[in-house]
C-alpha cells in the first residue's frame, strides 16, 4: 500500500476478516485489467470495471451485489479505510464474496454446548473496492480495485436465489404473513397462499419457510410484561366492542399477570345446547409466555367441534385449575357440563372434584393412546400392534365382567405382570374403559373420528402462534372460521337426500326430527333392530341377535309413561337409542319415536331457535313471530311434493292434538293479545 494509505483508519465490518483475508493494492485489476474481464465475458456483459463512478458507496454495493447474483454468489462488506478527520484525503471501501475469509476460532466453554455448524468460509479473494474522491467539490466513489477469481464453484440462478443476501422478505409480505398466522394455520400453507398470490412456482417466492418461522419467532420474542398489559388491553377493547365477550384475570403480588380466562358470545350460546359434554385440554403450552394452555371444546348436534373457552395459567396445581374452572362456570352462569374429559392429572381431578361435584370425570382416551409408542413399542415390540388391537377391543366391551376377565387374558397373554403402565390404566379403568362409562351421556367424544376433528381445531390457533396479545383474537378467528365451516357442513348434510332404508314409520318420524349426523346413528341401529328378537321377560324384556340362544339385553318399557330403557345404556351414553329398545318399540306397534329419546340436541334446531324456545315467559311476542316464521318455513318446504305434503299435514295433525289438550293460562292470553291487534 502506498504511504498515504499507510496512515488510514480501518475498520472491519467483520472482525474475524481481519485475520483471514488480505486484500491490497497487488490484487487489484489495476495491474491485471484484460486478464479479469477476460474470466468474465461467459458469465455477464455488464461488469464493474476500474474506473468506474457512483454516486455513493451504497449504489456501489447494489451494482456488485446484481452482478454476484447473476455470476451465481452474493457478497457481504468487509472493511473500510480512511484519514483520521473528516474530508481528509482518500476513504475506501472493500465489498467481497461471501465466502471470503475463515471460520473464526471461538473460545470453548465447558458450560454451554457448542454448535458444530459447517461454515461457508473458505478464504476467497474475490473482491470489489472502491474509493472516494472529489473533484470541483462534487464527491463520488470510483472501483479502483476489482478480482473475480472464485476459489469455490458458483450456484446455479435457482439455487443462488436461497442465499441469505437474496432472500428478503418485504414490508407488505410481513403484514400478509401476521395477518395469516392470526388466522391458525400453517406456516407451509403460507407459502402456498402467497405463491398463488403472486403467480409464482412452488418454491420461488424471494424468502423461505424458514426465513418465515425467524419472523414469527423473533415477534415472539418481546418482554412477557408487556405481552400480558397488551394481552389484558385486548379483552378490554374487544369487551367494549361486545358486551357479551366474557373474560377473568387475576395478577400476582408483582402486579403481573398470572391467569387468565375468556369466551366468546357465540360460545357462550353454544354451551347453552351443547355444554353437557365437554373436553377440557390441557396438554398444549403457548409458547409466546411458556404458559399452560386450557381449551373447553364440545360438539354440536351436527358432529362438529364447538368452541366454549380458553385459558393460560402460570402453574399446573391445584390453585390453579380451581380458579379455571370458577371462571369458566361463571361464563356459563353456573351451570356445569354432565361429564368433563381430561388428561391424567392428580390436580385437575382434584379440582374438578371441588369445583363440579357432580359432573362426571373421565379421561380422553386419545391422550392416553397417544402415550402408547413410549410405554410398550420396546417392552412389545413386534406384538405391539398385536396387544393394541387387544386393547381397543377390551376398551370398547360393553360388560364389565368381560373387560375385566379380558383384562386379566391379556396380561398373561403379553407378560405384563410387571408392567407398571399396565397396572395404572387397570386401576384408573373406571375413568377410561367404556364398559364403566356407559351409563354417562359423552356426545360420541370417545371415538377417534371426534378425537382427530378435536384436535385439528385445536391446531388451527396453535400452529402459527404470533404475539400473545393477538392469541385472543387468534382463537376468535379460528372459531369463526369453524363455525363457518360448520354452517357449510350443516347445509352440506341438510342437502343431502335421506334415503329411509326400513320403511318403518318410526325411521320416517326420526328422519324430519334428527340432523342427518343424529339420524344416521340412529337409523344404523334401526336396520341392525331387525337382526334380533324379543321375549316378553318379568317386567320387560330379552333381546338378543337371533342366531343367539343364550344372553340378550333386558328392555324395560312403560307405554303410559312413554319411558323406554336398555341394560347396554347406548342412550344414556350417547343419546341414540339403542336396537334392543327400537326392537321392543316396534314389536309394541309404537310408529314414533316417543318424544323424550329425540333429545334436542341432535334436533335440527339452531341455537338461535333454541334461545328463542328457552326464553321466559316475557319475551311471548319474540316467539311467537318465530314460530310463524318457522310456520311459513313449513309451508315453503312441504309443497315442494307430495310426499313432504303428507309428512306436514301427519304432523301438525298431530301436533295441533297435542296443543289443544293443554291449559290456557289468562297471563298467555294478556301476553299474547296485544301482538294479535298489531297483525
Amino acid at each position: 500500500m502506498s504511504d498515504d494509505a499507510g496512515q488510514m483508519l480501518m475498520v472491519y465490518d467483520d472482525p474475524s476478516d481481519q485475520r483471514s483475508l488480505s486484500l491490497d493494492d497487488t490484487s487489484s485489476t489495476e495491474e491485471s485489467p484484460d486478464e479479469t474481464r477476460l474470466s468474465l465475458e461467459s458469465t455477464n456483459d455488464v461488469v464493474p470495471y476500474i474506473g468506474q463512478r457512483f454516486p455513493t458507496h451504497d449504489a456501489a454495493y447494489e451494482y456488485y451485489s446484481e452482478f454476484a447474483k447473476s455470476c451465481g454468489f452474493s457478497i457481504r462488506r468487509h472493511r473500510t479505510e480512511g484519514k483520521d478527520g473528516v474530508g481528509k484525503g482518500l476513504t475506501r471501501r472493500y465489498f467481497v464474496c461471501h465466502r471470503a475469509g475463515n471460520t473464526p476460532i471461538k473460545a470453548s466453554n465447558e458450560n454451554k454446548p457448542q454448535r458444530n455448524r459447517k461454515s461457508s468460509r473458505c478464504g476467497c479473494q474475490a473482491y470489489m473496492r472502491i474509493s472516494k474522491v472529489t473533484e470541483l467539490g462534487a464527491p463520488e466513489w470510483r472501483v479502483t480495485g476489482f478480482a473475480n477469481n472464485h476459489n469455490h464453484e458458483l450456484l446455479e440462478p435457482n439455487q443462488v436465489r436461497f442465499l441469505p443476501a437474496y432472500r428478503t422478505i418485504s414490508e407488505t409480505d410481513k403484514s400478509r404473513i401476521l395477518m395469516f398466522a392470526k388466522t391458525g394455520i400453517s406456516v407451509q400453507q403460507m407459502m402456498r397462499l402467497m405463491e398463488l398470490e403472486k403467480c409464482v412456482e412452488p418454491g420461488y417466492l424471494p424468502f423461505t419457510e424458514k426465513d418465515v418461522r425467524n419472523l414469527l419467532q423473533s415477534i415472539r420474542k418481546l418482554d412477557p410484561e408487556d405481552e400480558s398489559v397488551d394481552l389484558l388491553r385486548m379483552c378490554r377493547n374487544i369487551k367494549e366492542k361486545d358486551p357479551n365477550f366474557r373474560y377473568e384475570y387475576t395478577l400476582d403480588s408483582n402486579n403481573r399477570l398470572e391467569n387468565i380466562a375468556w369466551s366468546y358470545a357465540s360460545s357462550i350460546q353454544a354451551y347453552e345446547i351443547f355444554g353437557d359434554a365437554v373436553v377440557f385440554d390441557t396438554t398444549h403450552r403457548l409458547t409466546a409466555l411458556d404458559m399452560p394452555l386450557g381449551i373447553w371444546v364440545g360438539v354440536n348436534n351436527y358432529g362438529v367441534p364447538c368452541f366454549f373457552g380458553c385459558t393460560l395459567l402460570r402453574e399446573e396445581n391445584l390453585r390453579s385449575f380451581s380458579w379455571a374452572l370458577k371462571a369458566f362456570l361463571a361464563f356459563m352462569d353456573g351451570k356445569a357440563p354432565q361429564t368433563i374429559l381430561t388428561d391424567q392429572n392428580m390436580c385437575l381431578k382434584e379440582a374438578i372434584a371441588m369445583e363440579m361435584p357432580v359432573t362426571k370425570h373421565a379421561l380422553c382416551i386419545w391422550m392416553i393412546v397417544v402415550k402408547f409408542p413410549s410405554w410398550f413399542n420396546a417392552v412389545l415390540g413386534e406384538r405391539y400392534n398385536e396387544w393394541k388391537a387387544e386393547f381397543y377391543r377390551l376398551y370398547n366391551l360393553e360388560s364389565i365382567e368381560d373387560f375385566e376377565m379380558g383384562w386379566r387374558d391379556m396380561v398373561n397373554s403379553f407378560g405384563l405382570h410387571t408392567n407398571r403402565h399396565i397396572a395404572n390404566l387397570f386401576a384408573l379403568r373406571m375413568q377410561w374403559a367404556l364398559p364403566y362409562l356407559r351409563s354417562n351421556f359423552f356426545a360420541g367424544m370417545t371415538t377417534t373420528g371426534h378425537s382427530k376433528a378435536i384436535n385439528a381445531f385445536i391446531q388451527r390457533f396453535l400452529g402459527a402462534q404470533t404475539r400473545l396479545a393477538h392469541f385472543v383474537e387468534q382463537v376468535a378467528v379460528a372459531v369463526d372460521f369453524k363455525d363457518q365451516a360448520a354452517e357449510q357442513q350443516t347445509m352440506q348434510q341438510n342437502l343431502q337426500n335421506i334415503c329411509l332404508k326400513t320403511g318403518a314409520p318410526m325411521e320416517s318420524h326420526a328422519a324430519s326430527v334428527l340432523t342427518p349426523f343424529a339420524f344416521s346413528k340412529l337409523q344404523e341401529q334401526l336396520v341392525l333392530a331387525a337382526h334380533y328378537a324379543s321375549f316378553p321377560f318379568e317386567d320387560g324384556f330379552l333381546v338378543r341377535h337371533h342366531t343367539k340362544l343364550e344372553g340378550g339385553r333386558k328392555v324395560y318399557w312403560a307405554p303410559q309413561e312413554g319411558i323406554i330403557s336398555c341394560s347396554c345404556h347406548q342412550f344414556e351414553f350417547s343419546g341414540i337409542l339403542c336396537r334392543h329398545t327400537l326392537r321392543v318399540l316396534s314389536t309394541g306397534n309404537c310408529f314414533q319415536i316417543p318424544e323424550r329419546y329425540l333429545p334436542l340436541r341432535w334436533r335440527k334446531i339452531s341455537t338461535h331457535s333454541v334461545k328463542l324456545l328457552q326464553s321466559s315467559p316475557s319475551d311471548h311476542a319474540e316467539r311467537i313471530q318465530f314460530l310463524q316464521s318457522m310456520v311459513s318455513s313449513l309451508i315453503a318446504e312441504s309443497v315442494k311434493s307430495k310426499e313432504r305434503l303428507d309428512l306436514a299435514t301427519e304432523q301438525v295433525s298431530y301436533l295441533l292434538s297435542r296443543i289443544r289438550q293443554q291449559p290456557v293460562s289468562t297471563q298467555g292470553l294478556r301476553d299474547i293479545s296485544p301482538l294479535h291487534r298489531n297483525l
